[in-house]
């Protein structure tokens, strides 16, 4: 497609709104967690509910990341343009399945349709990432990781919106399918946007650049893979508290735990869009390591908080920690494998989505134990007063939070060690330039 055809500005402006979309998709399913749990999975099984709702959040995180896998390989074949179409599909047709299982009396069908329609939902997110990140990082290659921090700011301002909507549905009495049918909104704008669109190459296209080479970009490159395994931990200290934060944080702090959320992703919203400039004075590695010391403390304060305050406190540094972890890792690997091009990002979001897929069910696990432990036995759990209750599942809460935070204190040592490396190389290469 011939440059003098492309409108960077309104395909900057189609990403922004797609990964707008995929926000408010995050902050319905944190909406409606709860009500997922007591509507379908307690009546499955209440023992486990909590362990099946993560399993349910957590395919999302599936079809994410078997799109990515598969979608960023084929995305010069498909085209950016289809590729937003299907994630709007996507986003229209699980929410229309969510609506079914509703209705439907609880059973296998109704999980069925839930488990379907949030992977369904996760095709779509997936989607939305194979086309925006190539597309953006081909419209400005110039500034990658700044623009590709920008471009997932509108992430948490679609969790905003998402959770102040949900607050408000909450609020005015009205069923909590109403969030599914907002999340319908920007999908169908998007794709009347998107059809009438000229779409870039990308990158690797634009180079010339062959499949085999770009493989190979990636496959016989060391430190891609070790960017790859670390994906695994950023995604998990990121978005598996912020998905199960209403589930579980509401009865730690006495609060709406979505009201944190909203208030951790309105910051890093302001934040992500000066991430240019801190990557100019730290770099981008080492930006990575004030992330994972951050997100660290901030998760275990989380888990701590007994009251609103502390909580609001703890949420702040754990939103700075996990701000800018996406997408400068993203940012990271287009800069240092340019030849890897959609490839690389690709397989960068599939290790953050097969992450999540793992550890939300792994907290449902902690919590369903923990619960059964306070309780004194499973055998209990259907006899304790609505007071013990609300205890117990606060004790399995701050159990949850604790094991997860972790994570990031695991990262912190691999990443300062290639920090050293990386400023050590560039102080040989400044040396040497000055020699020369």
């Amino acid at each position: 497609m011939s440059n003098q055809l492309i409108d960077r500005k309104k395909l900057y402006y189609i990403g922004n709104l797609s990964i707008f979309m995929i926000g408010l998709g995050f902050a319905v399913r944190a909406n409606i967690a709860p009500d997922l749990k007591t509507d379908i999975y307690d009546h499955l099984d209440l023992a486990n509910s909590a362990a099946m709702v993560g399993e349910a959040l957590g395919i999302t995180f599936t079809g994410f990341a078997l799109t990515l896998l598969f979608g960023s390989a084929l995305v010069d074949v498909i085209g950016m343009r289809r590729m937003l179409l299907f994630s709007a599909l996507g986003y229209v047709a699980g929410a229309a399945g969510l609506l079914a299982a509703a209705m439907v009396p609880v059973g296998a069908l109704a999980e069925t349709l839930v488990l379907g329609s949030l992977l369904l939902t996760g095709l779509g997110w997936g989607a939305v990432e194979a086309a925006s990140n190539p597309m953006v990082a081909s419209l400005y290659p110039e500034e990658k990781t700044h623009r590709l921090n920008v471009l997932h700011a509108w992430w948490p301002a679609g969790i905003v919106v998402g959770g102040l909507l949900g607050l408000a549905i909450s609020a005015s009495g009205l069923p909590w399918q109403t969030n599914v049918l907002i999340l319908m909104i920007p999908a169908i704008i998007m794709a009347l946007l998107v059809r009438g669109a000229a779409f870039p190459v990308t990158e690797r296209v634009a180079s010339g650049i062959s499949y085999k080479d770009m493989f190979m970009e990636v496959v016989k490159r060391p430190l891609f893979w070790l960017f790859w395994g670390c994906m695994f931990g950023t995604a998990a200290a990121e978005l598996a508290p912020g998905q199960w934060v209403e589930l579980a944080l509401s009865n730690i702090v006495g609060m709406q735990g979505i009201i944190l959320l909203i208030y951790v992703s309105s910051l890093m919203f302001v934040m992500r869009h000066f991430a240019g400039s801190i990557v100019k004075r730290i770099s981008s590695i080492g930006l990575m390591c004030f992330s994972c010391v951050c997100a660290a403390l901030g998760l275990y304060t989380l888990s701590l908080a007994t009251s609103p305050f502390p909580a609001f406190l703890a949420a702040t540094i754990w939103g700075i920690g996990v701000c800018y972890m996406w997408p400068t890792m993203l940012g990271m690997v287009s800069e240092n494998f340019p030849r890897g091009g959609a490839v690389a990002l690709g397989l960068m979001g599939f290790a953050g989505g097969m992450s999540i897929q793992f550890v939300l069910p792994y907290m449902g696990r902690i919590f369903d134990s923990a619960k059964a432990e306070a309780a004194g036995g499973v055998e209990n759990l259907a006899t304790l007063s609505p007071e013990a209750m609300d205890e117990v599942v606060r004790f399995a809460s701050v159990e949850s939070f604790q094991a997860i935070s972790v994570i990031p204190l695991l990262l912190l040592p691999l990443f300062a060690l290639i920090w050293f490396i990386s400023r050590k190389k560039s102080r040989e290469s400044e040396t040497t330039q000055a020699t020369s």
